[in-house]
């Protein structure tokens, strides 16, 4: 999930940077700072959005930068346990497939691709499915949903992010629609019956 937050911050602008437009200083100065970095009520911070204030800037002596009290909007994501959530697989592996979220990868282990009992294929760096042969290839959509999560640490390389893509309406969007069909199909022929 998203979320916009307003923070309240002192920025530290050089001397080399005085003659810049101050607020896009600000911005790039706290996107540095703060873009990437994960906090654990609100998650990871993706973007400065905007600056709302901008105080007047202090000089602190032997320094010779200003120090500018500031009021800004920041963009998080911050998954949530049993979210569902749409990404595109990046990387498939022996012991599961690694999905892109946003800006975070999730891992859905082998064991939570599908119900079907799954065979890795080193050559073509994919799931197969053994009776279903549904298949599971790096670029493919999919759909799934956030079974385990921990944010500890500092960066986004630090979170462990847990899919499983086992539930229904869940898995490759492919799969997804040749399931509705399916259903749609046994609708009409159980109205057609009657």
């Amino acid at each position: 999930m998203y979320l916009i937050s307003k923070i309240e911050d002192t920025v530290r602008i050089p001397p080399s940077r005085f003659e810049e437009p101050l607020n896009e200083v600000a911005i790039e100065i706290i996107n540095e700072s703060y873009v990437g970095k994960i906090d654990k009520k609100m998650g990871l911070m993706v973007t400065v959005k905007d600056i709302e204030e901008i105080g007047v800037g202090k000089v602190i002596m032997g320094d010779g930068a200003a120090y500018h009290e500031v009021v800004f909007n920041a963009l998080f994501f911050k998954p949530e346990l049993h979210e569902i959530v749409e990404g595109e697989v990046i990387e498939v592996t022996e012991f599961g497939a690694f999905i892109r979220i946003g800006p975070m990868d999730g891992l859905v282990h082998v064991s939570q691709v599908t119900d079907d009992y799954i065979n890795y294929d080193g050559k073509r760096g994919a799931l197969i499915g053994k009776e279903s042969k549904k298949s599971l290839e790096e670029g493919n959509k999919v759909r799934a949903r956030i079974v385990a999560l921990s944010l500890k640490g500092k960066s986004s390389k630090e979170t462990k992010i847990g899919l499983t893509m086992r539930q229904p309406n869940l898995g490759r969007v492919e799969w997804i629609e040749a399931e509705k069909e399916k259903r749609t199909k046994k609708g009409k022929s159980k109205k057609e019956k009657k």
